[in-house]
């Protein structure tokens, strides 16, 4: 007897259906073809020892199994289900009337429990998309598929209750959850706040314009300045995610294998933070079969790269790209996929090997020419790539001392939708950009427009010290994030004149050069 059942396989944060062909006829030796890998292949082993617990077993006749489209690679054990659920319905041991509705996906263990799979939600998507009447999953994956509506979500414990479902025995209850109520009461902030931090005004200062005009910032301090704590606090002061980046964001961590059991949504913005020895590959993406790197996992979010001179230059030039593009393409030689990279880059680093050069205490010991050749490390153009440069001085003791707190994350986050909102709506003819940053040189022209007053300080400020090419159209747009800040629609000279003192490492003289 030939079954058909249906299962999926996940290609960069697409799903695409599986059809598995299972034929039952005289004779022995089991097949599996349409180029399924070794975890595939070793679902025979598992699906005997699961069926086996309760009471069911493997044909002892011809079993061929062919996965359609036969020259797509089928990966990974969440297969396992649909495949056992073919076999014993093309070897007449259930009911198979009903199963071509179904997208049944899960892997088994030996005792016929299920694990759960990777890419649940594109999954989902897709099977409500091709007009599935529902997806049978882990009990684990429920949740985060149960985030599409118009699709029964069935979550499962185990095969036995799949086999009991066809034969019509008893009923399986989809999972059902109100997507937005969810999403809405489960929008929280992190216990992290600026109210924290003591001191460093100017660079809370050059934080909140980050996040309100989506710039890309870099931290240059001594060591214990508190880089890194101020920039794992950037995350709260951002807008809230809406549904659709929550939905974006968690299709990626799907994938990935990275969201928490029964959990539905991820509705907090991602801070990723990978160590300085992470692999080009671990950050933008790939592998044999590719996986979302960490620039991916950080979309709609931030990515903090501390000890920025530490990373291999390798690692950092292939980020040019995708901050530009705000997507990766990675390519192989049959196919290619594209992962979305649409996140705000915070680098931190020292001065100099040492760390002190320019500390207002301790004496910096590194030889001539020493703080220039760490600062070349990161190259022009990864540098040209960020708006704000800024130095981190540390704090004295008075004002650490203090017991005052400092401004809320929650305060400032307001102005930063305010600033946001403003944007949005200067941008909404413009597809694809969605704040300052984004802006190319046309809308620079057209929005960043300067007074007489505005182009003299900005044209001594560019000769006195020294300021390279690539910093005008920076200065421009940060000018256009502070003026929308304080809700001016022209950019005024003290607009301008605060973005001129963010372009630190721009200047000539910065590093004794």
């Amino acid at each position: 007897m030939l079954v058909k059942t249906y299962g999926s396989a996940v290609f960069g944060v697409k799903a695409t259906t599986i059809t598995v062909e299972v034929s039952v006829s005289q004779g022995v030796n089991f097949f599996m073809v349409g180029l399924p890998d070794n975890a595939v292949k070793e679902s025979q082993q598992r699906i005997e020892s699961a069926l086996r617990q309760y009471g069911y077993s493997m044909p002892g006749k011809k079993v061929v199994i062919n996965m359609a489209p036969a020259d797509i690679r089928k990966e990974g054990s969440a297969y396992d289900l649909t495949l056992a659920i073919g076999i014993l319905a093309a070897n007449e041991q259930i009911d198979s009337s009903i199963i071509d509705r179904y997208i049944i996906m899960g892997e088994l263990s030996l005792d016929g429990s299920l694990q759960p799979i990777r890419g649940a939600l594109p999954i989902a998507i897709q099977a409500r998309a091709e007009g599935f009447e529902g997806f049978i999953l882990p009990k684990q994956n429920a949740n985060e598929a149960a985030v599409v509506d118009k699709l029964n979500v069935f979550g499962v414990e185990n095969i036995k209750e799949v086999i009991d479902f066809f034969d019509g025995t008893s009923d399986l209850q989809p999972t059902a959850i109100d997507t937005r109520k969810q999403f809405f009461e489960s929008v929280k902030f992190t216990d992290i706040d600026f109210s924290d931090v003591k001191g460093q005004e100017n660079v809370k200062r050059s934080l909140e314009v980050a996040a309100a005009g989506g710039h890309n910032i870099i931290m240059i301090g001594a060591p214990g300045s508190g880089k890194t704590m101020l920039a794992k606090r950037l995350a709260s002061i951002l807008p809230p995610l809406n549904l659709h980046e929550a939905l974006e964001t968690t299709k990626i961590h799907s994938v990935a294998g990275k969201i928490s059991n029964n959990t539905s949504l991820i509705t907090h913005r991602p801070f990723r933070s990978p160590h300085h020895t992470i692999s080009d590959v671990a950050l933008v993406g790939g592998g044999q079969y590719p996986q979302p790197g960490e620039i991916s996992l950080a979309h709609n979010g931030v990515l903090f790269l501390d000890e920025l001179p530490e990373f291999k230059r390798t690692v950092l030039e292939v980020m040019r790209q995708p901050l530009e593009d705000n997507q990766i393409t990675i390519s192989r030689a049959k196919f290619s996929v594209e992962y979305p990279a649409n996140f705000m880059l915070v680098a931190a680093m020292n001065p100099c090997p040492c760390g002190y050069y320019n500390h207002p205490e301790k004496e910096c010991v590194c030889g001539a020419g020493v703080v220039q050749r760490y600062l070349n490390k990161i190259s022009g153009p990864l540098l040209d790539r960020i708006d704000i440069h800024i130095e981190v001085i540390p704090v004295p003791f008075k004002e650490l001392s203090e017991k005052k707190l400092s401004e809320s994350s929650e305060k400032i986050r307001e102005r930063v939708i305010k600033a946001r909102n403003i944007q949005t709506e200067r941008f909404k003819e413009h597809q694809g950009v969605h704040n300052n940053a984004q802006m190319n040189s046309k809308q620079i022209r057209e929005h960043c427009k300067l007074s007489p007053e505005g182009m003299s300080l900005l044209k001594n400020a560019m000769d006195r010290l020294g300021l390279s090419a690539r910093a005008y159209d920076r200065i421009l747009k940060v000018s256009r994030t502070i003026a929308d800040l304080s809700e001016s629609p022209d950019i005024r000279v003290e607009h301008l004149a605060e973005a001129i003192q963010y372009r630190s490492l721009d200047r000539d003289s910065w590093a004794g050069s």
